[in-house]
């Protein structure tokens, strides 16, 4: 591990530098080269590339959530490095999203579900499982957990879990909308979302939709080759390494899992775990093995060279598994 680290504070990215010495060597705000670090983060050209990409909001409409493209998730890559909503004008950004919620307490994002789906073809102020934690998940991370509006959206989300976890849900007025599975099956990716948001809040890490939603994804896992719900399968695909956190992929589910303590002596998590450090090179780093055109030029999209913050992520998820494991 001294050695990783030793190759991540000497990278040439702010963002990775900035969580190693938060999250690998637990220095805190005050520290002057934490603070310094972090004014590099926020002022570098790639930042602010992103930072643009938010502009004008409303965001144009969603059409499919896998789209690494889409406004939102430059947003929550942004709250992954560390901003907050007192950085680079974010904060514009988040009382713009603070101000659509639905009646249910679901944020809303401005989609567009094809009638085959069940939705009008046209594009409309709504929330389905696959968005709406996310934008809830980017407003805690910007700073806003103990906003009454963000509460009542996090407690309308647990609310939302079944036995099974989380299945493909959205708002009522879409009727019969749902995604390609049985709706009794629970939705791997809507288990990861609202995971990722859930574990985000002191109040509902170990509530019982984070362990309904945690269980539902390493059952999941457990059952791979034979288990596809939703048409989310642990294969090939799931096992590639890749960033931004878009979609249900090892890395991603990791990172979510590994937040929680409760999970850490089960084993399929370490068996994911075990999987996770079996793929990195004879250094301890992590090059991608697949990438998102939408992010090409980004370190952590080339497939050929070792990459610093994916393997930075790597090395987080298995400190995390290790500390109380």
């Amino acid at each position: 591990m001294t050695d990783v680290v030793t190759y991540l504070r000497g990278c040439d990215e702010p963002w990775t530098r900035y969580r190693t010495l938060v999250d690998l060597e637990g220095r805190g705000a005050g520290d002057p080269e934490v603070a310094a670090t972090r004014r590099e983060l926020i002022d570098h050209p790639m930042i602010h590339d992103l930072v643009e990409l938010l502009s004008p909001y409303p965001w144009r409409p969603l059409t499919r959530h896998n789209d690494a493209a889409y406004p939102l998730y430059a947003l929550a890559t942004l709250t992954e490095f560390g901003l907050t909503a007192v950085d680079c004008g974010l904060d514009h950004i988040a009382k713009s999203l603070l101000q659509r919620q639905s009646d249910e307490g679901a944020f809303l994002s401005l989609v567009n579900v094809p009638k085959a789906f069940g939705g009008s073809g046209e594009d409309e102020w709504t929330w389905i499982a696959c968005d709406a934690p996310t934008v809830l998940v980017t407003l805690v991370r910007l700073g806003y957990g103990e906003d009454p509006r963000v509460e009542r959206a996090l407690s309308h989300l647990a609310d939302l879990a079944v036995d099974n976890g989380y299945r493909c849900r959205a708002a009522a007025h879409l009727g019969r909308f749902k995604g390609p599975g049985k709706r009794s099956d629970p939705c791997p990716i809507a288990n990861v979302y609202a995971l990722k948001a859930l574990v985000e809040h002191d109040a509902y890490r170990e509530s019982d939709a984070t362990r309904r939603a945690a269980e539902s994804l390493l059952d999941h896992y457990a059952g791979r080759g034979s288990v596809r719900n939703y048409m989310f399968g642990v294969g090939t695909d799931f096992h590639k390494i890749k960033f931004p956190f878009v979609w249900y992929d090892i890395l991603h589910v990791l990172d979510v899992l590994c937040r929680l303590p409760l999970v850490h002596g089960d084993a399929r998590f370490l068996e994911m775990v075990a999987h996770l450090a079996g793929v990195a090179d004879e250094n301890g780093r992590y090059t991608a093995t697949s990438m998102y055109r939408a992010w090409k030029g980004w370190p952590f999209a080339d497939k050929k060279t070792p990459s610093p913050w994916l393997t930075f992520l790597a090395h987080r998820i298995m400190r995390r598994a290790r500390m109380s494991a």
